[in-house]
């Protein structure tokens, strides 16, 4: 069962967090994912193996928290990772984010310059309100509040509400300005990736500030990237990011 941790309006975050030396290893789930997911166990379980602290969570109104979906924003769910990586985590942490999470990933590391030890993405995909829907799905959404689309990651239908849009477009990172993120990066990224393309991984490479900075590219991997062998690369690369000075 997960813990919970009350947000000051009352509702409850629900968590998992492991004790450990650090830095910690904290994991930010993708759009409409939770903690639950195949990439967060095995970060989960490859850290409690070698005595590191992690930290796995879900936003308001995904996984086991409190809350409805269509309320969240990229803004509320930023804040909600952030509030219990402050309350939980007192040393440095890597923030691994998949998907919308690296885009979390990206804007926390922003956030806490001096506490984020390093950072990797897994088809990370900041920008994507900017680059992901067409004119007329964007229509859609200024018509009606939202946008409900099929997709083939989980039964339920994907749904991208105007609040959410609006949220990421006060969020742009990949417009052409340095983005002020010091800490070693590492990506991940899959090059039959429907979703998120593969070129995003050299963007964010290019517009971070810092000079450690690694895009790894597999040829044959999808948007998921949750095979055998993409888990135990996402775990090397965890296990080999340098130690905080």
């Amino acid at each position: 069962m997960p813990s919970y941790f009350p947000r000051p309006d009352g509702l409850r975050l629900a968590y998992h967090h492991h004790s450990g030396v650090g830095p910690a290893v904290v994991f930010l789930p993708g759009y409409m994912s939770d903690m639950e997911g195949g990439k967060a166990l095995a970060v989960e379980a490859w850290a409690v193996a070698q005595g590191r602290e992690a930290l796995r969570l879900d936003y308001s109104g995904c996984g086991a928290s409190d809350g409805a979906f269509e309320d969240g924003t990229l803004d509320i769910w930023r804040d909600d990772a952030l509030m219990l990586i402050d309350a939980l985590v007192a040393g440095p942490f890597i923030v691994v984010g998949s998907s919308m999470g690296g885009w979390l990933a990206l804007l926390i590391a922003l956030a806490r310059p001096d506490r984020v030890a390093g950072l990797v993405g897994i088809a990370a995909a900041p920008d994507f309100t900017d680059w992901g829907f067409s004119e007329a799905e964007i229509a859609e959404m200024e018509a009606n509040g939202k946008l409900v689309e099929d997709t083939p990651y989980c039964d339920d239908p994907y749904v991208t509400t105007l609040a959410f849009r609006n949220s990421g477009q006060a969020n742009l990172l990949l417009g052409g300005g340095e983005i002020g993120i010091d800490c070693p990066v590492r990506l991940l990224q899959g090059q039959e990736d429907p979703d998120v393309p593969w070129r995003t991984a050299l963007r964010i490479a290019e517009g971070v500030r810092s000079s450690d900075v690694q895009a790894v590219l597999i040829k044959d991997g999808d948007h998921r990237l949750s095979r055998d062998a993409d888990i135990a690369l996402l775990i090397r690369t965890i296990a080999q990011m340098p130690e905080p000075s």
